[in-house]
């Protein structure tokens, strides 16, 4: 579906996360995933905005990321779109509980370098519902443009788990790439995120919370996982990204950074595969 059939709503401000967080926590217990539920076809579009800058400097510090870039990070974007994809995702008539959503893979495409002092317009919408083997899969879009023109596009994947009449095979495993850096995921890193990002998803910020949603100790974001490693790995000015996220990354614990032809992976001690992705010239 294009987005020619969404209506749109231009904002005049960022939307605030906390009544957001709170009205899609309400809603949860009584939202029912499927596949082929209706979904808002509405295109959230904020014109004017800028990035604050101290708070771009605790993400790139939280990332692993050079401290005061003239460019924002090739993930940073997404931060920007989150309190619209949040917007949509909590309301009422978006039919997955946003409390426990897991982030499944990201899309990015960079046309330029994004000035990080630069004035830009964010547009975000639900491109729509998908089966999933464990459950329903949303598509959010996330575009930003720069005097006009498209610079940057996002399609993210959330997954609200239930149950599923036909249990498909997972992925299969890929061979390990050769491993590149070590990193010690720290207990309070969910949180350290989570206040840079905004994402306060309580899956993320402790082991109490986590475990309300079937996780037996509190989990990195999977924008996390994306943004360190790619900060290691470096993309290109003009690039396309591809991040699959296979299995949580639970909190605290020790990663290994594998890379080799643009590819790059995550993975725990024991060799379980958390990302894979890819990173791409335009």
């Amino acid at each position: 579906m294009t987005t020619a059939a969404y209506r749109t709503g231009t904002l005049r401000s960022v939307p605030a996360l906390p009544p957001l967080l709170a009205r899609g926590a309400l809603l949860s217990p009584v939202k029912r995933p499927r596949p082929g539920a209706e979904f808002p076809r509405v295109r959230l579009v904020l014109p004017g905005l800028t990035a604050d800058l101290a708070r771009l400097a605790a993400y790139e510090r939280v990332c692993g990321l050079p401290v005061g870039s003239d460019t924002l990070p090739v993930t940073y974007p997404h931060v920007l779109g989150f309190p619209l994809a949040m917007r949509l995702m909590s309301a009422r008539d978006f039919p997955l509980p946003l409390l426990g959503l897991v982030h499944t893979s990201l899309d990015i495409t960079r046309r330029a370098p994004l000035p990080a002092g630069g004035e830009y317009e964010l547009a975000v919408h639900v491109a729509g519902l998908a089966p999933h083997r464990r459950g329903t899969e949303a598509t959010v879009v996330t575009e930003l443009r720069a005097g006009g023109e498209p610079r940057w596009e996002s399609r993210s994947t959330y997954l609200a788990r239930h149950g599923t009449p036909d249990g498909a095979p997972s992925a299969a495993r890929p061979d390990p790439l050769p491993v590149r850096a070590e990193w010690r995921v720290a207990g309070d890193l969910g949180r350290r995120y989570a206040a840079a990002s905004g994402d306060r998803n309580p899956i993320h910020l402790h082991p109490l919370t986590a475990r309300l949603f079937g996780f037996p100790r509190a989990i990195a974001h999977g924008m996390w996982t994306a943004a360190r490693c790619l900060a290691e790995h470096g993309t290109p000015e003009a690039v396309t990204v591809r991040a699959e996220f296979r299995a949580p990354v639970p909190l605290p614990g020790t990663v290994t950074y594998g890379a080799e032809d643009g590819r790059f992976e995550l993975r725990g001690a024991d060799g379980r595969l958390h990302v894979t992705g890819e990173v791409r010239p335009l």
